[in-house]
This record gives structure tokens, sequence and C-alpha cells, in this order.
């Protein structure tokens, strides 16, 4: 999962649709690589949210603004269009959405690189483009569980809380891959402390996502502001910092410059590979990254990318369930 990348296997036909089925074709302007653009909305190998199939296939499940939908998605290597089909009430919005989310609202063209690594992961890697999903909550949410905890502890909480209080997907992946939609904010306003707890979610993270959930619609709002005022409104809810409103809106707004801080482990990981300084703060992390000024996001994803990194010197976090307390 390190700089977003998921691997999605060589298409194969879709299989016959049924008559509730929406579908649509695109053509990318630059190259694309799914799973490089689409990876980072995977929360964890068991996301119940996203699948990929043997058929090449990639799937999404997101409640939209027209209600619960699914998306299928392919992108035959021999060709040049994306294929999609759509099931579920937010199907037509979930399509007409479809170009953002492959990333056409991003140029690539913008970067250039200053670093040889840079240059090269560049090389290696074509076809990365920034989604722009335009749903905040469904990017938000995650990224508060993933607030001062492991991602095995995060994505387990996620995946928990969506199989108990999310409903099936739309179409044959409720049923054959068993995918669930998120929650909608009244649901997730309701639950219950003990069920956070048996989640593995401590007081402050539900809260967090309490709060947020209340003010769902003034959030999702922010979706169509510039990404800097978005983040200004999320850091308004009580818990939300620079690192959760980084990590959202580089999903929900396609932000190339939206770069994280306040990471356990990114401004050492920049910081190694370009200067070989395992112990960079932040600041000498946005140093580094100054030359990438309005690019330093897909500057910092290109170096996780790489698979350049310091060697470990400590033990993991340690994995903490209060669950189990």
């Amino acid at each position: 999962m390190r700089g977003g990348e998921t691997h999605v296997p060589t298409p194969t036909p879709a299989p016959p649709t049924t008559p509730t089925v929406h579908t649509h074709t695109h053509t990318p302007e630059t190259p694309l690589h799914l799973g490089l653009t689409l990876g980072p909305l995977r929360r964890g190998p068991a996301d119940p949210t996203f699948r990929t199939t043997p058929t090449g296939a990639l799937w999404r499940a997101s409640r939209t603004p027209e209600g619960p939908a699914t998306l299928r998605v392919t992108h035959h290597p021999d060709t040049t269009t994306v294929e999609a089909h759509a099931w579920g009430p937010g199907a037509t919005w979930f399509l007409s959405q479809l170009p953002h989310l492959l990333g056409e609202s991003d140029d690539p063209t913008a970067f250039e690189p200053r670093h040889r690594l840079v240059a090269q992961t560049t090389r290696r890697r074509p076809g990365l483009r920034l989604t722009r999903t335009g749903l905040i909550l469904e990017s938000l949410i995650p990224s508060i569980l993933e607030q001062k905890v492991t991602t095995d502890e995060a994505y387990r909480a996620w995946r928990l809380l969506l199989n108990k209080y999310g409903e099936p997907a739309p179409g044959p992946a409720g049923e054959e891959l068993r995918m669930r939609v998120m929650p909608d904010p009244r649901t997730w306003a309701l639950i219950p402390s003990w069920e956070w707890h048996k989640a593995g979610v401590d007081n402050k993270r539900a809260a967090t996502i309490i709060r947020s959930a209340k003010v769902a619609r003034r959030l999702e709002e922010a979706a169509q502001m510039e990404p800097a005022a978005a983040r200004a409104r999320l850091e308004l809810v009580p818990g939300i910092g620079p690192w959760t409103s980084a990590e959202t809106v580089q999903r929900t707004h396609g932000a190339p410059d939206e770069v994280t801080t306040g990471d356990l482990h990114l401004p050492g990981i920049v910081g190694y590979a370009l200067a070989a300084n395992r112990d960079a703060t932040d600041e000498d992390m946005l140093e580094l990254l100054a030359p990438y000024a309005g690019q330093r996001h897909r500057a910092a994803r290109l170096i996780m990318l790489s698979g350049v990194s310091p060697p470990r010197r400590q033990p993991k976090m340690r994995r903490v369930n209060i669950a189990e307390w």
C-alpha cells in the first residue's frame, strides 16, 4: 500500500450486464494507471468498499449525493479506453464524476522532477494521476481512524464498522464480492460507545467522527472549494488538524500541492531519499520539497513509490487493541 498503489490484474471481457446497470466509456487524454490512480482510496487489503478481481476489474462502492452506488472499471492495456459499469441510485452521479475520479482534472505534465530519484520513479511509474472523488466524508472518516495508530488498527476499525453499520453495495458487488457502502451521517452519529470500543477506536477519534457526521452537509460543501479553503473548513471541527485535512483533500480534490505534515514516517522517508537525512523534521521535508512548489504532494508520492526508505532501527509502533481492555 505504500505510496498508494494497488495491483489490478489484466482485464477480461465484462460479464453480461443486467437491466439495472449503467454503462459509460472514457478515453483519458494522458496515460493512465488504474492501480496508481485509485490505490489511495483503498483502506487496507480487506476494505469493504474496494475490490480488485482476477478479471482485471476494479470495484468501488460509495455513498454519493444521490444515494449508494457501485462502480466497476476496467482499463484494457491494448486500448486507451476505460469501460465503466455502475449500479444503484447514485450510479448516474458516479459515472458523471468518472473523469475526475480517473484524474482528468489533474495535469501530470505540470510536474518537473528536480532529483534523479524522482525522475527515475516518474519514468518507472507512468500513468500516475491524482484522483478527485468529490466526496468528503468517505475520505475524512477513515483518515480520522488513522490518527496516531498503526495502519493495521485503522484498517481493522474501518472494516469492522462498515461490516456492521454499512449496507450491501448495489448490484452484483454486494452479494458476490461482499462489498459495503459506508453508513450515512446519521448512522455514524448514532453508533454507541461500546461499538467504537469493540472496533478499537478510542473516545477522542470516535467523538471527532461523530462531530463530523453531525455537520456532514457543511463539510461536503468543501468539495467545491479550493483545497486550502476546504482544509480550513474541515479544521473547524475539533479533532481535525493539518494531518487529517491534508490526507482528506489529497483524495477529494486531487490536490497536487497538499503535502502531509505531522506524519510519523513521511519526513524521514523524504529526508532520507533526497538528503540522506533519516531524522528530517516537517520543516526539513518542506524545505526539500520547496523546488516542487505546486506539486509537493505528487513529489512525496513518487518518493514513497520509489521504495527508498531509511533502514529500520527500532521496532514497529506497538499495536494496541483497546477492545481487549
